[in-house]
C-alpha cells in the first residue's frame, strides 16, 4: 500500500488503482477497435499478403541455400 506522510496526516492511493485500471482498459479497447477497422481495408489486407509472401519466399530461398 502506497501511503505518505503530507502534513502530518495519512495520504492514501488506494482509489487511484481502480482509475488506472480504468484508463488502460478504454486506452486497450481504443486500440482493438482501431485494429479492426484497419484490417478490414483492403490496403491492409494486402499489406499483410505482401509481408507473408516476402517471408515464405526469403524462407524458401534460405532452405534450399542450405540444402534442405
Amino acid at each position: 500500500m502506497a501511503t505518505d506522510l503530507v502534513g502530518g496526516t495519512r495520504f492514501d492511493e488506494r482509489g487511484m488503482a481502480t482509475a488506472e485500471y480504468a484508463v488502460g482498459t478504454l486506452a486497450v479497447v481504443g486500440m482493438v477497435g482501431a485494429l479492426i477497422k484497419i484490417s478490414t481495408e483492403p490496403w491492409f489486407q494486402e499489406l499483410i499478403h505482401k509481408i507473408f509472401e516476402a517471408l515464405a519466399n526469403w524462407f524458401l530461398g534460405w532452405l534450399g541455400a542450405v540444402g534442405l
